[in-house]
């Protein structure tokens, strides 16, 4: 059974930093492409990043390329997320999830809140 635990989320004014962890479980973390995801309220599912399996590639969504950094320890089966000069438009809840492909994912856990908010 597939387990994403997220965490490290909360409320941080606009320009600041967080950084994201997901202790994963249940399946073979070292042996997948990596993913985080994001829903604002009132919103669908929106891509963030991805990362390759051994942490040496990654790829970012437009809208956070240049302030995000996803990064993975396969021997600690996490994954993080940078995430500095955070705007509004960041705030969402923050799911990791196993990508399977384009626009496919597996999420497994309740995921962490972030809020960037004066």
């Amino acid at each position: 059974q597939v387990q994403l635990v997220e965490s490290g989320g909360g409320l941080v004014q606009p320009g600041g930093s967080l950084k994201l962890s997901c202790v994963a479980s249940g399946f073979a973390f070292s042996e997948n492409t990596m993913a985080w995801v994001r829903q604002a309220p009132g919103k669908g599912l929106e891509w963030v990043s991805k990362i390759n399996v051994p942490g040496t590639s990654a790829s970012y969504a437009d809208s956070v390329a240049g302030r995000f950094t996803t990064s993975r320890d396969n021997a600690k089966n996490t994954m993080y997320l940078q995430m500095n000069s955070l705007t509004p438009d960041d705030t969402a809840v923050y799911f990791c999830a196993i990508h399977l492909g384009p626009g496919r994912y597996t999420r497994g856990g309740q995921g962490t809140q972030v809020t960037v908010s004066s």
